[in-house]
């Protein structure tokens, strides 16, 4: 079945829909970093700069959006992928004080804390800032700013469950049954932010407490032939059998997945060939950071400035399919049509997150793969 329609109309409506997941972020004081001021004039046609943004590998903006911003500023973008958004960020805490590039676009919830601790950020209130819901300002020291928002969440081939018989799964516990044996791939949580997003599901849903915790039911997938990726790429486009000609119907992606199905088909189906658990879904939030050591701060805050404005903010979806963040943008209607937002998005406090993170990561590699 097509993946279930909670918003069909106004973009004050998907506002109101989305419950952030409430972090905040913990204050810093004199060691927040913060932005030099430039002593040379600022980027512009007539005084061109190059700036290396260090992502994943899942960002992407239209062509001709990057062109007019390079048109406008004189600033042109050199991408530097490294995988997922955990092995971005890795790679920056390594190389901080020289870092590999001048912003850091993907950085998410989970992730968040880690890379406020490591001091790897200038701060940079910027002004675009005001057109943007409070609830997506998660770090108050402007060290991280808010770029787009969407879920985690499991996706099925639904052909594959058609076809042979088999009901899909409708919860994570669901995940366990026999019948669903050999069926699921995931991210490993230490280098995948949707696979730490997943594993955060899972001790959202389970718990710490009683008879069954989310140690068991990771225990329990293994038995059940649990398959580990390194990261969504892999996953998505070589495990699942819609989209990677895999052997795993069940892959944990994202909400918006099944629409990029729709859009990019030729032609265009009435209905997603993929859906989505929505028991399973975890809020997740993208963030974009200057990074310390930077020597284009002003060209590097004019890029931030473009990924907060509406021309960007417009581009994601179809894009990088998660909804934009800044109340002035309007997601397309196809886009929105076919994803699904969750009521109920499970989570995990951020100081939970911060204090917890890389031991429930341990404890997952043992349980999972050693």
């Amino acid at each position: 079945m097509p993946p279930t329609k909670i918003f069909t109309s106004t973009k004050t409506r998907f506002m109101a829909l989305i419950a952030c997941v409430a972090i905040v972020a913990a204050a810093c004081g004199s060691d927040v970093n913060t932005s030099s001021t430039a002593t040379e004039p600022p980027p512009s046609p007539s005084n061109p700069k190059t700036i290396t943004l260090v992502t994943h590998e899942s960002f992407a903006l239209s062509e001709d959006v990057l062109a007019a911003f390079t048109a406008e500023t004189g600033i042109t973008v050199e991408l530097l992928t490294s995988g997922d958004a955990g092995t971005a960020l890795n790679q920056s805490i390594l190389s901080a004080g020289n870092p590999l590039g001048d912003v850091i676009f993907g950085i998410d919830n989970t992730l968040m804390s880690r890379a406020l601790e490591a001091n790897i950020l200038d701060a940079y209130e910027s002004p675009l800032l005001a057109e943007i819901p409070d609830e997506f300002k998660l770090d108050d020291t402007h060290r991280l700013l808010p770029v787009s928002v969407g879920d985690v969440c499991l996706n099925y081939d639904v052909g594959y469950f058609t076809d042979n018989g088999i009901a899909p799964p409708q919860s994570l516990g669901d995940l366990t049954d026999p019948a669903l044996k050999g069926l699921l791939v995931v991210q490993n949580p230490a280098t995948s932010s949707p696979g730490l997003a997943f594993l955060l599901a899972s001790i959202a849903e389970f718990g710490f407490d009683g008879d069954y915790t989310w140690k068991s039911f990771w225990a329990d997938l293994r038995a059940n032939g649990v398959r580990v990726s390194p990261g969504w790429t892999e996953a998505y486009y070589g495990d699942f059998t819609w989209a990677g000609g895999g052997d795993r119907p069940i892959v944990v992606s994202y909400a918006s997945s099944p629409p990029a199905e729709v859009f990019f088909a030729e032609p265009r189906p009435a209905a997603a060939p993929t859906a989505v658990v929505e028991a399973s879904c975890f809020r997740q939030q993208e963030f974009v950071g200057i990074l310390s050591g930077t020597n284009e701060t002003a060209a590097a805050q004019m890029f931030v400035d473009f990924l907060l404005g509406v021309d960007a903010q417009n581009d994601i979806p179809w894009n990088m399919f998660v909804f934009p963040v800044n109340s002035l943008a309007t997601p397309p209607p196809e886009f929105v049509e076919f994803s699904l937002i969750p009521d109920n998005p499970l989570s995990v406090p951020s100081v939970a997150i911060e204090a917890s993170r890389e031991g429930w990561i341990e404890d997952w590699t043992d349980i999972v793969v050693r």
